[in-house]
């Protein structure tokens, strides 16, 4: 029997288990008709007749038990995309859910894209848009992926490397969301056969030498375990599961440890047919092996976002040798092979159609996403982020478990609860203890966020958080309450960005190429393109890289505009408000470490390439350079400058309500503008904070630092310097 009968014969099979009605297989028969005569003439690189392919998906669908429409959607998903067969004759033929599944999953690879990376970034945009509003999208694309892993052998090794880290930054971890834990092993491991041959060969045949020894160990363990649940009046299945190539090789680079250090190369799995007996299996368990503190998990009672339920323990087995068991009933092992396509064909069934949902709720979260991320690379860049990252569960102070990728801090469970509450934060407490913004959360923190009717974001969020659902937040209130300033701001950003790289701005930022770039980016008008830079929703470097290709396009050019001759450069003769003696014509800046003002003992340095930098005499940067001859000039104060100089005040206090609020009255009784605020709470409630204030001299700072020392529970205040490492 030829292969591809054979595997169609498979198919049916598969498929008889759930759908035994003749008139099911005559939709899938007449599918594959349609896929075979499209494909036809059509090879693989293996020289299989590409066929072979949607037949090879089709069955991978089957197998997870998804319904009729996604096997079929399986068989098509190619032919839209490599035929001339459209979407319309899918429509007419299998019906609109059909034809709108090999939409979801086709490339765009039929569209005008700058390059090749952009053209990846999109059409994954497309496919997590699609599978936010129906997840058999992404069910199709992960058999799609899985099955041409199976036969990347026979493409050259560029297109292997391209391929596998692709699985690796994006299938992998998706598979792993959607708790489908079968199709994640075998993309893990194939992808690490080709991003690092080396490591896995290595690794590969380290664990044949040890496998017999191995398996020997854990039958000897089931055994055990088998008779005390037997004198108990229990009955269970165990199975010995060795760990899968990647998670070992990723513990190992985690942890540092060579393979000989790695004990629980094999787990045990026990499945027995209720929660109660799990409970007793696990009592049994630790009767017979003393378990590990803290590496035992129980996520039965608290399930993961991917809806895996099982109970997990380490204990310390014969000849001392670390063993993880799992321990689970037969539908929380259905569940944990195949995730959220367990959960498809058992919808119906659940009670509660919004518990089904709710499951589903972080994949609704992407239509909302994907409005604000004019750019493809950066939305999955973000994604990638958001979703894929390990988690960390915390508590609300009524006990709901919030999930949040690592590294999260407080700001991002604030967003994660409401929009509001995050635009109001003004504080955390964690585990009942004041905690700084910046406090990175922990798996089992109980998490309460403090507000102020009259607070606001900070621009410095964006680059705190770790959420791409907080990230996009916080834009989004800057894009709506700060229009004209964020508008002036990126005009202000761009135009500088172009003056360093010498660009000709009278060229290059032209209206109507700046309008076409705002096109290209989904926004109305060129405003829109400076208030989206100037908010942080699209990066300097990506407009300025859109400009100059559409520069280039548009006027046939493959140089930038650059000015046909530099001007003259008239450097300043010096700093507003200092002068350098002996000294004209140089650059010169305030150094930030130190902030001189007026009346400070100040003196110069000469930098390499960044003109003269001015520190006070007392800044301790400068003793590096004390024995080098030439490098410090004699600078004096201008005496009739008027201007405001940033300096920075470190006040140490007694950490209580309403002290910065206190602070800030204080500073604003003498008049003087506040320009950055940063404070954080040490473990013995002593708050430290640090304030960048605009004053017109020292005698004007010595007034405003008395008037702070005056506030109730003030410790100290003085002037901060920076340190160079």
């Amino acid at each position: 029997m030829p292969v591809k009968e054979k595997k169609l014969e498979e198919l049916r099979k598969l498929l008889g288990r759930h759908y035994p009605d003749d008139a099911d297989w005559a939709l899938v028969e007449k599918a594959y008709a349609l896929a075979f005569q499209a494909h036809r003439g059509q090879r693989r690189e293996s020289g299989e007749s590409f066929i072979t392919h949607p037949l090879g998906v089709a069955t991978i669908l089957a197998e997870l038990g998804l319904d009729l429409t996604t096997v079929i959607a399986g068989l098509l998903h190619d032919v839209v995309e490599d035929t001339a067969v459209t979407l319309e004759e899918i429509k007419e033929a299998f019906g609109e859910e059909t034809a709108a599944l090999v939409d979801g999953v086709t490339k765009l690879s039929r569209l005008d894209f700058a390059s090749r990376e952009e053209q990846q970034a999109e059409t994954l945009r497309k496919m997590f848009i699609a599978m936010a509003e129906d997840i058999r999208v992404v069910l199709i694309k992960l058999a799609d992926r899985t099955h041409n892993l199976r036969t990347l052998r026979h493409l050259d090794p560029r297109k292997q490397q391209e391929i596998a880290r692709e699985t690796m930054e994006i299938y992998a971890p998706l598979a792993h969301r959607l708790g489908i834990y079968k199709i994640k092993w075998e993309l893990e491991d194939s992808a690490f056969r080709y991003t690092k041959p080396g490591a896995y060969y290595r690794l590969v045949d380290k664990l044949a030498k040890k496998r017999r020894e191995r398996e020997h160990f854990i039958n000897r363990l089931i055994k055990i375990i088998l008779k005390r649940l037997e004198a108990v009046g229990m009955s269970a299945e165990i199975q010995g599961r060795p760990k899968h190539l990647y998670s070992i090789y990723h513990k190992m680079k985690e942890q540092d440890k060579d393979l000989s250090e790695i004990y629980d190369l094999t787990a045990i799995r026990i499945i027995v047919d209720s929660v109660k007996d799990c409970y007793g299996v696990l009592g049994t368990v630790h009767a017979i092996w003393k378990p590990i503190p803290g590496r035992f998990k129980d996520y039965i009672a608290m399930p993961k976002p991917n809806m895996y339920q099982s109970l997990h323990t380490t204990v310390v087995a014969a000849e001392n040798e670390l063993v993880e068991i799992q321990i689970r009933t037969w539908e929380m092992h259905r569940t944990a092979e195949y995730g959220i396509a367990a959960h498809w064909r058992y919808k119906e069934k659940v009670t509660d159609e919004r518990e089904f949902d709710q499951k589903l709720a972080w994949l609704r979260q992407l239509l909302e996403w994907q409005q604000d991320y004019r750019d493809a690379r950066e939305f999955i860049e973000n994604l990638k982020l958001d979703l894929f990252t390990d988690e960390v569960f915390v508590f609300t102070p009524r006990g709901d478990v919030i999930d949040l990728p690592a590294g999260s801090i407080p700001i991002d469970f604030a967003y994660k609860i409401h929009t509001d509450v995050g635009n109001t934060c003004t504080g955390s407490r964690v585990n009942g203890r004041l905690v700084p913004l910046d406090y990175v959360l922990k798996t089992g923190d109980m998490v309460e966020i403090i507000t102020g009717k009259n607070s606001s974001p900070s621009r410095d969020w964006v680059k705190m958080v770790k959420s791409a659902q907080a990230k996009n937040k916080i834009r989004g209130w800057f894009k709506r309450e700060r229009r004209e300033e964020n508008i002036e701001k990126g005009r202000e950003m761009i135009e500088r960005e172009n003056r360093r790289l010498n660009y000709d701005l009278r060229q290059l930022l032209k209206n109507d190429l700046v309008e076409e770039v705002a096109g290209k980016f989904n926004l109305q008008s060129a405003n829109d393109l400076y208030g989206a830079v100037g908010y942080g929703g699209i990066t300097v470097r990506q407009f300025i890289g859109r400009l100059r290709e559409e520069y280039r396009r548009k006027y046939g050019v493959k140089e930038d505009p650059l000015p046909q001759a530099r001007p003259e450069q008239h450097l300043p003769e010096s700093a507003p408000g200092v002068m350098i003696e002996g000294i004209d014509n140089i650059m010169v800046r305030f150094a930030r470490c130190c902030n001189p003002v007026p009346d400070d003992a100040i003196t110069g340095l000469v930098t390499r390439g960044r003109g003269v930098s001015i520190h006070r005499k007392d800044c301790p940067n400068l003793k590096p350079y004390l024995s080098e001859s030439g490098r410090l000039l004699q600078v004096s104060w201008e005496k009739e400058a008027d201007r405001a100089y940033q300096v920075t005040v470190e006040v140490s206090a007694h950490d209580r309500a309403n002290l910065l609020a206190d602070i800030t009255a204080a500073i604003s009784e003498c008049k003087i503008e506040i320009a950055a605020v940063n404070g954080r709470a040490e473990r013995d409630n002593t708050a430290v904070i640090h304030l960048t204030l605009n004053v017109r001299d020292r005698q004007q700072l010595e007034r405003v630092m008395n008037r702070i020392k005056k506030v109730k529970d003030i410790y100290s205040v003085r002037r901060h310097l920076y340190w160079k490492s």
